[in-house]
């Protein structure tokens, strides 16, 4: 029996451990502390810390997050960071797509703003950075051809702010020159 038990301890420990290293995830989630993020129509933040707050009874971890640009903090529930669509940021290649992408052609938008600005909305709230470059393109062009309604040009101030603080983090570049570098390709269609 002896000879048993000491064959299967190394099983034993092995799933103990695995069982540690998931609740340890749990607990501090996908994202690390000082790692960036987007939070879709917040904006770019980082992760400054992972805390615990009790809730009906319970402990809850949370990122507390800071947003530089709203200079705010928020706190989001690890559980629900994915299902919020807090993504860490693209890399270079992505976010070189996404600046190409706005300067090629694209198939006409609705007319109606209402739908219009539906399906922008439903694009930000996922928040890929290919669907936020999506919106810029779609709402710049048809600004051109008559002014937007109020909260599409909110929508589309948002998506602009969003893209250039993704692109400007993740190719390492100024704010300001990233914002000539959207432009320059919207003015080349």
């Amino acid at each position: 029996m002896a000879g048993i038990q000491k064959l299967l301890f190394p099983f034993f420990l092995f799933f103990f451990l695995c069982a540690i290293v998931r609740l340890m995830s749990k607990i501090t989630g996908a994202f690390k502390v000082d790692q960036k993020v987007v939070y879709p129509s917040q904006g770019v933040g980082v992760i400054t810390s992972v805390v615990e707050k009790k809730f009906k009874d319970e402990k809850v971890p949370y990122y507390v997050i800071y947003l530089d640009v709203t200079d705010m903090t928020i706190m989001v529930p690890v559980e629900k960071a994915e299902e919020l669509g807090i993504r860490p940021i693209v890399p270079k290649d992505e976010a070189q797509r996404a600046l190409e992408l706005i300067g090629e052609e694209f198939d006409p938008i609705p007319s109606d703003w209402k739908l219009r600005y539906q399906m922008n909305l439903d694009l930000l709230k996922k928040g890929s950075i290919t669907d936020i470059a999506s919106i810029v393109r779609s709402l710049y062009h048809r600004s051109k051809v008559k002014e937007l309604p109020i909260l599409e040009r909110k929508l589309y101030d948002s998506a602009l702010k969003l893209l250039e603080d993704e692109v400007s983090y993740s190719l390492h570049k100024p704010r300001d020159e990233v914002e000539n570098l959207i432009f320059t390709r919207l003015e080349s269609r």
